[in-house]
């Protein structure tokens, strides 16, 4: 079994579509929810209305030139747009699809193409905000050549997000034409799942007789219902258990990335058995591969 913290993304879920299909080892992937997410309507209505209005297209007179996604949770809350709304029919004749839709990477990207709209989809190689941020200097300024002010960019985002690709592209130092304002649009909200540690717990004990099993961690949030339910908590320090008391059994945590990784280090002391390099379904599969390889004799 490998435990996902996470919520599994809808329609398709790259994490299962590759954990289900592997051979070796033979994985069982699991969700187990961390974060509920809730749409906000005020950045849904917004959200609507600037479409319906054709508020984003390549038109000079338009308000933005192209939309950034960077969670599957925006793209949810788009998608419940597109199947919903009634005034937004205009979407599938004109539009959107003349402007670039920038995607951080392939699971996003994934979930942009279910959406039965002909979007031109830009920036899947990227994998992070760092990158499509650079990526999207270069793209943006050749999509509109000759302005001497780039339309601005909408952001549809969660309550809590990072400000790295807002911060590059506004950069004061950046020349007119190639600076691009980027204007967020909070559309969804998230808090913490409060049966999170039940069903964690639910999970372990129902897979506790596995020879081995993965625990992958997708963010700060619930790393401690996490390290619980593990029994390599102590409740009085507040601290993992060091290496040599945890008795795991065949148990092995796995990082989405180096920013979670160091989180579990700081706060508690508990340093995970694997990271992967790139924050992936086949990142993380290759981690576990690696490390797997690494106890063959």
């Amino acid at each position: 079994p490998v435990l996902l913290l996470k919520t599994e993304s809808s329609p398709t879920d790259a994490y299962r579509e590759l954990f289900s299909s592997a051979a070796d080892p033979a994985f069982v992937p699991r969700f187990v929810p961390v974060l509920q997410h809730r749409f906000e309507d005020t950045g849904l209505s917004n959200f609507e209305n600037l479409i319906s209005h054709q508020q984003i297209s390549d038109n000079v007179a338009s308000k933005y030139g192209g939309i950034i996604f960077t969670s599957q949770r925006a793209v949810e809350a788009f998608t419940k747009l597109v199947n919903e709304s009634t005034g937004i029919a205009v979407l599938r004749h004109h539009c959107l699809q003349t402007v670039p839709i920038y995607s951080v990477g392939p699971a996003t990207t994934r979930a942009l193409e279910a959406i039965p709209l002909p979007l031109r989809i830009f920036g899947s190689h990227t994998g992070n905000g760092e990158a499509l941020a650079q990526y999207m200097l270069e793209h943006y300024a050749a999509w509109y050549p000759g302005r001497k002010t780039l339309p601005s960019l909408l952001f549809p985002v969660g309550e809590q997000r990072r400000d790295i690709i807002p911060k590059t592209l506004m950069d004061p130092s950046l020349p007119c034409d190639r600076r691009i304002n980027v204007t967020e649009e909070v559309v969804y909200g998230t808090g913490v799942m409060k049966t999170f540690p039940e069903d964690f717990t639910g999970i372990l004990e129902q897979t506790k007789d596995a020879s081995e099993r993965w625990v992958v961690v997708f963010s700060p949030t619930g790393c401690d219902g996490m390290l619980k339910g593990l029994g390599i908590l102590d409740p009085q320090t507040g601290q993992a258990l060091p290496t040599e008391e945890r008795r795991r059994s065949g148990t092995y945590v796995i990082t989405i990335g180096p920013t979670t990784q160091q989180f579990l280090r700081d706060s508690f002391g508990f340093d995970p058995d694997a990271s992967a390099e790139k924050p992936s379904p086949q990142g993380v599969w290759e981690s576990i591969q690696n490390h797997r390889n690494s106890r063959t004799p």
